[in-house]
């Protein structure tokens, strides 16, 4: 059984997953410490909410997808190409902007939640202002890894599907553990590991965004009596020449080719345009975001290693 769909959305979701499930550990740590435990039942429903919600947002945008394609005509696989490359650019934008403001915001983390708790303590509503609070955190990630499943996997979601409940559930367990059982986990590295991963995994997604726009032209070439191709003496509609071809050496239906298209976006055949447009972005991204890195931590110095 080829499990390889299932690796990019496990990573994309056991980091995000993380990142709501450290929302919801500091949001009970407080509770705790306020002996207003009563209000986990909020909590629960916050959390509850938030994945349903992703769900339907999910089956929304497929169904309008669907929808859209099939009202197309002859253009439908135009169309189905040009979907997927714009979902491919919220997701990139959604998920670049997530990794560098998590990192820049990442020390002030747990005072802005427990400044959110606080003053929600302190009026009528604290149970309600307690589940949008975990509402919005878990929809926020559940919303950035749909947009990302609807960029990279349009034909099958099942095994995508998988790997994000599997990355939901190690992220959940890792809470589980560090506010729950004590376990000391250095968050920052996580973060960090984690954030070099999601990096290259959306370096990969820039370059199956212009192959979808470069299908989408070529196809609406054909279609139509307008030439919408810059490189007509190319392979390519407007990603220039080709500059690696490793059908044979290394192909991506193929083992470990097939575990780097998954991940990082691989494949046999590359353009100028998309090596171009895949450095471009780990130059531009991947700067500001280790430049961030410098003096950012999810807790300070002295808290790294702790739940609370």
């Amino acid at each position: 059984m080829d499990i390889t769909p299932a690796l990019p959305t496990f990573v994309v979701t056991l980091r995000e997953g993380f990142e709501a499930a450290l929302v919801v550990g500091i949001v009970m740590a407080c509770l705790r410490k306020a002996e207003q435990t009563q209000l986990y039942r909020w909590v629960y429903l916050g959390i509850f909410g938030g994945i349903i919600a992703s769900i339907a947002v999910g089956f929304l945008l497929a169904g309008t997808i669907t929808g859209i394609e099939t009202a197309g005509g002859i253009y439908a696989p135009v169309v189905k190409q040009l979907l997927a490359g714009i979902f491919g650019l919220v997701a990139i934008a959604m998920l670049s902007w997530m990794l560098l403001w998590m990192t820049k915001q990442a020390k002030w983390l747990k005072g802005e939640v427990e400044g959110a708790i606080s003053d929600a303590l302190t009026n009528n509503n604290a149970g309600k202002a307690v589940f949008l609070l975990i509402f919005i955190a878990v929809l926020r990630e559940g919303f950035e890894t749909v947009l990302f499943i609807l960029a990279k996997f349009q034909q099958d979601w099942t095994l995508p599907a998988v790997g994000a409940v599997a990355g939901l559930t190690i992220a959940a367990l890792m809470g589980i553990a560090l506010f729950v059982l004590g376990v000391k986990i250095n968050i920052r590295i996580f973060f960090q590991a984690m954030g070099i991963f999601l990096l290259l995994i959306v370096g990969g997604l820039v370059m199956g965004v212009l192959k979808h726009f470069d299908a989408a032209l070529a196809l609406l070439s054909q279609l139509s009596i307008n030439n919408w191709c810059i490189w007509s003496d190319s392979a390519s509609c407007i990603l220039g020449t080709q500059v690696w071809d490793g059908s044979r050496l290394l192909p991506d239906q193929k083992f470990p080719g097939i575990i780097l298209k998954a991940l990082f976006g691989y494949r046999q055949t590359l353009y100028l345009g998309q090596i171009i447009a895949y450095f471009s972005f780990l130059a531009i991204i991947g700067a500001a975001y280790f430049q961030s890195l410098t003096g950012k931590a999810i807790f300070t110095k002295k808290e790294t290693n702790s739940p609370i």
